[in-house]
């Protein structure tokens, strides 16, 4: 198999790499951190400008035609550089469900703001109880004549206090821990009925918790009313891991990259301390770990386009394992071969094994996949 980028993605990959290098030092970091938003809009615009927003959507909908790949390429620099605008829940996640949900009109009206960089979304989905188990949704969407009303609470939403709009997963039909009976929902995070708290994840990143109160919802912003989302939003929940992997694997590489270049210059007994062969073990380990995660990465990305479902989960699922092993592994390395400002606020290295373990978290921990791994006889079963 030929893992080779094609010249477009050797581009996209040098652009994405140029803009960070130049716009996103550390101290740049902190100031858009610091920002209302929590992140740059300035930066969000140059991501449009450049094509990023627009990649992953297909040219008939007014995007560039990319795939998984030009993701991975994307999300890998944006961990590199622990980029904080809400690509993942905008593109990925909510910009996922209208590529793969949406009907014609839904993506025309959409799309093209989307990569233009004028709109932005988030999914809510996950609620107090559910955990990881995508199925247990308790909101509720009630029929009234050709419309919908939405009741319920969603919490971990991310980006969802600067989002314009929601795509809302609610329960038309059924039990709370039934697997049919979902629908997903469109709705202006500003609508009458809709409250949101925004605030500060451990990693630096923006969440919100969203209330819903009697929203409407009319017929033209129903992505799925028949009560048969649940399907599309594991298949979008495996792509956002997919991307999340890729993250992480660009997180990694800069960790690594600040340890080694600090083994060669920190000195102790008068010599560099990287001339110590028990710190080149350990640094030789985390290569293997981070190449480890890296083989992963490339077998979710590939995987994230896989049409036979169960397949695809238990490549996504090893994935998920391996990135979350190698993120631990490489992160306590990093903060023990730097010793105390390794933990420091003002030292990019913790806010790096910050967001990796919030990676390792998101959608469900490598011990939660092992377990779901495992049940469905392994990788090759």
């Amino acid at each position: 198999m030929n893992f080779d980028l094609t010249e477009e993605q050797q581009l996209l990959k040098d652009s994405v790499t140029r803009l960070l290098a130049d716009r996103y030092s550390f101290e740049n970091r902190k100031t858009f951190q610091a920002s209302p938003d929590g992140w740059s809009r300035d930066l969000w615009r140059q991501y449009a400008e450049i094509g990023l927003l627009g990649v992953a959507f297909s040219e008939a909908d007014g995007g560039f035609g990319g795939g998984p790949v030009e993701t991975m390429l994307i999300s890998e620099a944006f961990g590199k550089a622990l980029a904080l605008e809400p690509y993942l829940a905008t593109i990925v996640l909510a910009g996922g469900l209208i590529r793969r949900g949406g009907d014609a009109e839904q993506r025309a009206a959409l799309i093209p703001s989307i990569a233009s960089g004028e709109l932005l979304l988030a999914f809510a989905h996950a609620e107090r109880q559910s955990g990881h188990d995508l199925f247990d949704v308790g909101a509720s969407a009630k029929k009234d004549g050709a419309s919908f009303v939405l009741n319920g609470e969603k919490g971990l939403v991310l980006h969802g206090d600067c989002a314009d709009k929601l795509i809302v997963s609610a329960r038309s039909a059924g039990a709370r821990r039934d697997k049919a009976g979902i629908g997903l929902f469109l709705v202006d995070a500003k609508a009458d009925g809709v409250s949101r708290r925004g605030y500060p994840t451990q990693d630096g990143m923006r969440a919100a918790e969203v209330t819903l109160t009697n929203v409407r919802v009319e017929p033209k912003d129903v992505l799925a009313a028949n009560g048969d989302a649940l399907p599309l939003i594991e298949r979008i929940v495996d792509e956002a891991i997919a991307a999340s992997s890729a993250e992480a694997v660009g997180a990694m590489s800069e960790a690594l990259d600040m340890t080694v270049d600090y083994l060669k210059t920190r000195k102790q007994f008068g010599v560099p301390i990287g001339s110590f062969q028990a710190l080149q073990h350990r640094a030789s380990d985390m290569v293997v770990a981070l190449e480890q995660a890296r083989s992963m990465m490339m077998l979710a990305t590939m995987m994230s386009a896989e049409e036979n479902a169960a397949e695809r989960r238990k490549a996504i699922s090893a994935a998920k394992v391996q990135i979350g092993r190698s993120a631990r592994f490489i992160g306590q390395q990093s903060i023990q071969l730097h010793g105390g400002i390794g933990m420091t606020m003002e030292y990019k290295l913790g806010h790096l094994f910050k967001r990796l373990t919030m990676i390792d978290i998101l959608f469900g921990d490598a011990d939660y996949h092992l377990e779901r791994l495992s049940k469905s006889d392994g990788l090759i079963g």
